[in-house]
């Protein structure tokens, strides 16, 4: 359709196609069209808000006077209380004689800081200090409507109304004034054209003050999925949300005393007052409608210019990824010069990666057999010079030279355990510290503990790969801890001595080490020189773990705690 069109090479380029294709499709989208509908859908959006506040306003106007007259009336009081709040029968007697005039409240009175109310319209003293609404006043105290269920002084539902007094920007205690619910149910007016779902005020904090539906309802068409404490702003809001048993709603808030008390209204999310018309939705629709026309044309563009090509080339890369094959024919010539010249690239680049993959399999086998033949060397020297210290020892005069020789024997052999273990090991830069202690514990009870002793030995090693430089420190201080365990458990009667040696996992990259041993007649054993102990503490630093000696009547216990990095780590000096 478009070869005769699209000839030459630079009309065969993909950004040219791409832009020409675009071109068409967007031409008959304009940018006032697009402005002209997005206004049209603003006004409408906010002409149906300002309706549904409007209609909020008038469902709550009986809630509004009452409230706002309360509040009016806490200010209002709060310089008579200041007045007269140090002779409690004359400010008992006023505020009962206000409560009688209003005949809206059924207690007015001023709440000490200590709690107490010794002056209010019932003559009567309460002490308030214990109620947790007293004790958030004393936190923040500010002008505050809360439901009360069943109101201390009144036994009713009533809304209670509490305002901070202050006398020289000192807080002294707070008004209170309670609204009996039926004080409000009686002044309500008739509902009008348009009734809401539910009806309710509610405070700062989202509690539901009072209702026109009842609290059963007004529970149930209360958000579920909004914190109104967030929108209870200075301004009125509109919102959308689900009620507590999942049917969508339409929410109008609107402030009745600024920052304090809100009137809430539910509607159904089809109410009339949200619906903004044929017209709005339709205008609304024709951006869409011309967006999706140039979608189409763009994604038949792509998908006829470059999709198929790029899917195909990169089929070549996958299988070129899995199995090293290279792509068997080209792309055609109908294709973009971008995608040949990328096909062509890519051609080039696994050629050269084919050719330095097979260079570095070979020096790395090469590497590998040198450094596995350095290792099995290492271990053979160590091995001899042990067979030499081995005739050392038998010719040795003293019975404290022979035990030094045999201590460094035993600390070449594990030397030598450890290398052997790394050339006969796949992998040459970590290794498993389960089978290289088991080894090394293998050859030293061999030799330090004999089957007749009666020695109970356990060993619980986890599997854990540790790296190359720490498997020396490792079986060193497993070496020099079980030697002195040997020594240790050896004065113990028999049957009744044991070793236990333990290494497990202990969270993400760290180990523990465990040798705990049982302490028979410390006076039977040979005091030594201190180079054992000093030992472990260098090995455990060469590990950057920390040692903990732990020493009980009849049991000695070495516990370190390390790292084990899957990375390289820095090693500290000792």
């Amino acid at each position: 359709m478009t070869s005769g069109f699209f000839s030459g090479d630079l009309m065969r380029g993909l950004t040219i196609r791409i832009l020409l294709f675009l071109s068409l499709a967007l031409l008959p989208i304009g940018l006032i069209a697009v402005v002209q509908t997005r206004q049209i859908a603003d006004q409408s959006r906010q002409s149906a808000e300002l309706s549904l506040i409007a209609v909020t306003e008038q469902s709550s106007a009986a809630e509004r006077r009452v409230i706002q007259e309360a509040f009016g009336a806490a200010e209002a009081l709060t310089s008579i209380v200041r007045l007269r709040r140090d002779d409690p029968e004359e400010c008992t007697a006023f505020l009962k004689e206000y409560k009688q005039a209003s005949d809206i409240y059924s207690l007015v009175g001023f709440i000490a800081l200590d709690g107490r109310m010794t002056c209010s319209s019932t003559g009567q003293e309460h002490d308030f200090s214990d109620e947790q609404s007293f004790q958030s006043l004393l936190d923040a105290p500010v002008r505050r409507a809360m439901p009360v269920l069943q109101g201390a002084v009144s036994n009713q539902v009533v809304t209670l109304i509490n305002a901070p007094v202050y006398e020289d920007r000192e807080l002294i205690g707070f008004m209170a004034l309670s609204i009996p619910e039926d004080a409000i149910n009686a002044i309500r007016e008739p509902k009008g054209k348009h009734s809401s779902v539910a009806m309710m005020t509610i405070n700062k904090m989202g509690h539901i003050l009072t209702t026109e539906n009842g609290l059963d309802v007004a529970k149930e068409e209360y958000p579920n999925d909004v914190a109104l404490s967030l929108l209870t702003t200075k301004d009125p809001n509109v919102f959308l949300s689900q009620n507590s048993v999942g049917k969508e709603r339409a929410y109008a808030i609107v402030p009745i005393v600024p920052e304090t008390v809100f009137a809430l209204s539910v509607w159904p999310s089809n109410t009339p007052f949200l619906d903004t018309g044929f017209s709005t939705r339709l205008s609304a629709l024709l951006p869409i409608a011309m967006w999706l026309a140039s979608l189409i044309v763009a994604f038949w563009a792509l998908n006829r210019l470059a999709i198929n090509h790029i899917r195909k080339l990169g089929r070549q890369m996958r299988r070129f990824a899995l199995n090293r094959t290279l792509p068997r024919g080209t792309l055609g010539p109908s294709v973009p010069t971008e995608l040949v010249e990328m096909e062509s690239a890519f051609v080039g680049m696994a050629e050269s990666i084919l050719r330095d993959e097979a260079t570095l399999e070979d020096s790395l086998r090469q590497k590998n057999i040198l450094l596995k033949e350095v290792h099995h060397r290492v271990k053979n020297n160590l091995q001899l010079i042990s067979s030499i210290m081995n005739m050392q020892i038998r010719q040795a005069k003293s019975e404290d030279a022979r035990f030094v020789l045999r201590r460094l024997q035993d600390r070449i052999l594990s030397l030598a355990t450890v290398h052997k273990n790394l050339y006969q090991n796949d992998d040459l830069v970590r290794v498993n510290a389960s089978e290289l202690l088991r080894e090394i514990v293998g050859q030293l009870l061999s030799v330090g503990l004999a089957s007749s002793s009666g020695v109970k030995v356990e060993q619980s090693f986890e599997t854990i790969q540790i790296d190359a430089d720490d498997a020396a420190p490792l079986t060193l201080l497993v070496s020099e801890a079980l030697t002195n365990a040997l020594k240790y458990v050896s004065t113990v009667e028999h049957g009744k001595g044991f070793i236990s040696l333990k290494l497990i996992s202990t969270g993400p990259e760290k180990a523990m080490l465990e040798v705990r041993n049982t302490i028979g007649n410390p006076e039977e054993v040979k005091s030594g020189t201190g180079l054992g102990s000093r030992l472990i503490l260098a090995f455990t630093r060469q590990l950057n773990g920390q040692v903990e000696v732990e020493t009980t009547d009849d049991v000695y216990q070495i516990r370190v705690n390390f790292p084990v990095p899957t990375d390289s780590k820095m090693v500290y000096d000792y």
